[in-house]
């Protein structure tokens, strides 16, 4: 049963907190790249975003918590669905955030990584996946369209201030990742450890991270 819930919209340091909760003992943690692990999860990330009432739950089976798309898109349903679980809104400046996502999230379901979309014709719920990129992210997060740059930073803001709307706040930790683990580790109840704070995925190693080849 989901304890985590991550509702920042993808590149705002989703990974960075992945890594973060697993290190916590908040594992296994659903992020985007899951998808490639357990490329039949697709099925049903799909038909949630074609509206099927409650398709979401089943990928997240056996997980504690959960960041990035694909869950994000379902932020609402699963807050409902798991009133006991702690939300956290990762987020960051919104030019920023926009060239970053611009630039990898848009760019590879576009098409502009060539490479990319080569390997992944071949990935085995590669119609799913595109199918959920059009219909869970485009479709719901952004209002059908990422074309426009006023437009796409208006959505994240509105999902912004949607989630501190609607989650109580002593429920919710609004948090950026360059704050690192003291308010991370105080709104879990846990102690700060001593390793560093885990920093990824940046822009130069997205490919890396999430453009790897699905079939490796």
């Amino acid at each position: 049963m989901l304890r985590i819930i991550g509702v920042g919209l993808g590149r705002t340091g989703t990974m960075t907190l992945k890594k973060a909760l697993c290190r916590l003992g908040f594992g296994p943690c659903y992020h985007f790249t899951e998808v490639f692990a357990h490329p039949r999860h697709l099925h049903d990330w799909a038909a949630g975003a074609n509206g099927v009432p409650e398709a979401w739950r089943g990928p997240l089976t056996g997980y504690v918590s959960t960041t990035d798309w694909p869950g994000v898109t379902f932020w609402r349903e699963m807050v409902e669905a798991y009133p006991d679980a702690k939300v956290i809104l990762t987020s960051r400046d919104a030019a920023a955030w926009y060239e970053s996502v611009t630039s990898t999230v848009f760019a590879a379901m576009s098409g502009r990584f060539p490479e990319a979309a080569e390997r992944f014709r071949s990935f085995e719920t590669a119609e799913q996946l595109a199918q959920f990129g059009r219909l869970g992210v485009i479709g719901r997060c952004f209002d059908g369209r990422i074309d426009d740059r006023d437009h796409v930073i208006a959505c994240y803001e509105r999902h912004n201030q949607a989630v501190r709307e609607t989650v109580a706040p002593e429920r919710l930790l609004d948090f950026q990742v360059s704050q690192g683990w003291e308010p991370l580790c105080a709104f879990l109840g846990v102690e700060v450890p001593e390793d560093p704070f885990p920093h990824s995925n940046d822009q130069k190693s997205f490919r890396a991270t999430v453009l790897t080849n699905p079939n490796d």
